[in-house]
């Protein structure tokens, strides 16, 4: 009998929508540097564009394209990045291999921070999940698609004094349990969106608007951001979470009687606890030493070596988190190594375009660049930077580490086919502030520290590469540097 030969499978029916996006995304990623970058005495372009910016640009839309290659991706990113400016511009640092490892060593306390942030809130949300008080919260939480929303503005509020990751992986965890691990993408992108805008208007929730509080800007000036955030979270949050209630309603009536372990509990404060009391003591009375050690990565992991006695973690959670750890470390050192350089002059309009620059570009050398220009009005810088990067899923640390927890939320067209309320509630968010509060830049309330002056080189890149800074001169001084002490570093936005 003979065997007929193989068919080829027909590619899927939505590759071609799915190509189109990745495109519109990589042009949106060229585009943006191109009217934010300095034009004066270039490195080498393509079109006006630096080939560092294209480098950049094709990584992601590799990320987005391949989005089940994408530590691969984007450690080749990383690789091809490092040998084009080994090989012809160099880095601010100094050129070759002196400057990239002066360049590693101003940025490798952002590094070790974000790992070990990232790891020990994985096992952060796992204690929290074993301690079935998500398995309880249907006692509280309304009944339908209010509900769904209600966890929405829990998320919130977690992320306004804890930081933006941990409230998105918490927030995750419950979902995880609440709708049965069957949690719509829409839904995904609007716990993201909730956990950036949840910071946005906290000088403790971000590590933007943490930045602006060393660099001198007054909490009382950041506040404000809550305008457009609260507004953001409702235009979003209840069309997520009535998609949510459609695909999956709320489990009620389950495990009424189900004990809450609160000796878990207690873990997940005694960590959150520790990052908390080490950012706060770190930046206001040691802040001169925050370049030199991964403080408060450091402080979570001596938590949970504490809570060792009491409750085993999961390890188990680690080598997945890992992978995703090391696949975000690995965008943030290429956005590290872009030449941002200047920015238009500080307007409201600039500010908006700030939000969707974030969305695919990391925001916080925007931000530090934006703060050594001044004249904007702080709280819309803060809501940008912050809430912007949440209209894509690699747009944010806190995307990036739910969509390690939910891998399906790794792909471009179905973030913003089911999330495009987030792009929306952007701009209305924005829009209700502007008219609202309107805009009014605010100085300093101090001077910023002496070493803190030149959080980010604005010098034009000449075919003479700079000579190594001097410590209180780098690329991101030992004050500034405490942005990386909570892990809203994100790699894209």
């Amino acid at each position: 009998m003979s065997v007929p030969p193989p068919t080829r499978r027909a590619p899927p029916p939505d590759s071609r929508r799915d190509r189109a996006v990745i495109l519109v995304t990589a042009l949106a990623v060229l585009a943006a540097p191109a009217a934010l970058a300095a034009t004066h005495a270039d490195p080498p372009t393509v079109a006006g564009i630096p080939v560092d910016f294209i480098l950049f640009a094709l990584t992601l839309a590799g990320v987005a394209l391949f989005h089940h290659h994408t530590l691969r991706v984007a450690l080749t990113g990383l690789a091809v990045i490092a040998v084009y400016k080994l090989a012809f511009t160099g880095f601010k640092t100094g050129p070759g291999f002196a400057g990239l490892a002066t360049h590693f060593q101003h940025e490798w306390v952002i590094l070790a921070n974000l790992f070990l942030l990232l790891t020990g809130f994985a096992l952060l949300s796992r204690h929290f999940e074993k301690s079935r008080v998500p398995l309880v919260l249907p006692r509280v939480l309304p009944g339908d698609w209010y509900g769904a929303f209600a966890l929405l503005l829990m998320v919130f509020v977690l992320s306004s004094f804890l930081d933006n990751i941990a409230a998105a992986l918490i927030g995750g965890a419950m979902a995880h349990q609440l709708f049965r691990a069957n949690v719509h993408v829409g839904y995904l992108a609007a716990i993201v969106a909730a956990s950036n805008a949840g910071g946005a208007g906290s000088v403790v929730g971000d590590t933007t608007t943490t930045m602006m509080w060393i660099d001198g800007v007054s909490p009382l000036h950041v506040f404000p951001a809550y305008t457009a955030a609260l507004v953001a979270v409702v235009i979003c949050g209840i069309p997520a979470a009535r998609m949510q209630h459609r695909l999956q309603p709320m489990i009620r009536h389950t495990h009424e009687h189900m004990p809450v372990d609160w000796i878990r509990v207690g873990i997940v404060l005694l960590i959150l606890l520790s990052a908390i009391i080490a950012n706060v003591t770190i930046n206001l009375r040691f802040a001169e030493y925050a370049d030199y050690f991964p403080f408060i990565g450091f402080a979570v992991w001596v938590a949970i070596a504490m809570s060792l006695p009491a409750r085993r973690p999961d390890w188990e959670v680690l080598p997945e988190t890992v992978k995703g750890a090391v696949f975000l470390l690995s965008l943030v050192a290429c956005a590290s190594m872009m030449p941002v350089e200047r920015l238009p002059s500080a307007s409201w309009p600039t500010a908006l375009g700030l939000g969707f620059v974030s969305a695919v570009f990391d925001n916080i050398p925007l931000t530090a660049l934006a703060l050594k220009q001044g004249g904007y009005d702080w709280g819309f810088l803060a809501y940008a930077v912050g809430f912007g990067g949440s209209m894509l899923w690699f747009g944010s640390s806190a995307g990036v580490a739910l969509a390690n927890m939910y891998p399906e939320a790794r792909s471009v067209r179905l973030w913003v086919r089911h999330g495009y309320w987030v792009a929306i509630a952007y701009v209305a968010g924005f829009t209700v502030m502007l008219f609202a509060l309107g805009w009014h830049p605010e100085p300093k309330v101090k001077p910023p520290r002496p070493h803190a002056t030149a959080a980010v080189s604005v010098q034009p890149t000449t075919s003479a590469v700079p000579a190594p800074p001097t410590p209180s001169s780098a690329i991101f001084s030992p004050t500034s540097q405490t942005h990386a002490l909570w892990p809203k570093a994100r790699p894209l936005g």
